[in-house]
């Protein structure tokens, strides 16, 4: 199941989505004209480099690395529509305080479980796991436009955001549960989604108008 769309309005100018979408991209420019490696092992986020009580700025640095082009489009494709309606209820800057902690949150959450680790993490993934968790307690019932692959065909239909992103954190779970090791951090994916789903609320101070007629 793919996202393609909400029917979700937004009331604002998602100025903080943009800014991440952007900064994003620019960094992966960055990442493919200069060392992609050297960038990579400097700025992601290693465990056993935190461990040791080092590269505390890579809690944030590995936010707005990726790893390359689907994994750039697959989070910024996630971002782009669920993004601006968490910024919507939160605010500008609260936004980008969630979106920030919820990254980082994630980043621990899979330091837990690779302690040890010298393979460095990078993406937004934990981050904008962090907005899944906070659309789903805010907006669950929300009609979410999404791709379902049957065989050969692809077929658009409308589901409630608890479905379609309910179903994405079940299959990021039962993955993180596997021991099979297929270089995504899954549990990055689920502390997010936690620490969203646990923080949005005390972030999310508006509340959207919706008035009963209108004046001519």
């Amino acid at each position: 199941m793919l996202p393609v769309k909400d029917e979700n309005p937004s009331s604002i100018t998602p100025v903080v989505t943009w800014f991440l979408l952007a900064s994003c991209v620019l960094v992966f420019v960055w990442q493919i004209s200069g060392d992609f490696d050297t960038i990579i092992l400097d700025y992601g986020f290693i465990p056993e480099r935190i461990a040791n009580g080092e590269g505390y700025h890579t809690l944030i640095t590995s936010i707005f690395l990726h790893g390359g082009l689907l994994h750039l489009f697959g989070n910024m494709l996630y971002l782009y529509i669920f993004g601006d309606n968490i910024e919507d209820m939160c605010g500008h800057l609260s936004f980008f305080v969630f979106y920030i902690l919820s990254g980082i949150l994630a980043s621990l959450a899979f330091a837990l479980t690779a302690w040890g680790s010298k393979v460095p993490a990078v993406g937004a993934s934990g981050a904008i796991s962090g907005v899944l968790g906070g659309y789903i307690v805010l907006f669950p019932k929300v009609r979410i436009r999404t791709a379902v692959t049957l065989g050969w065909f692809i077929r658009l239909i409308n589901v409630p955001a608890y479905v379609m992103i309910g179903f994405w954190f079940a299959y990021q779970f039962l993955l993180a549960l596997a021991t099979v090791e297929t270089g995504v951090a899954y549990w990055a994916h689920v502390g997010g989604f936690a620490a969203g789903a646990a923080l949005v609320k005390v972030f999310a101070r508006r509340k959207r108008y919706h008035p009963m007629y209108y004046l001519r």
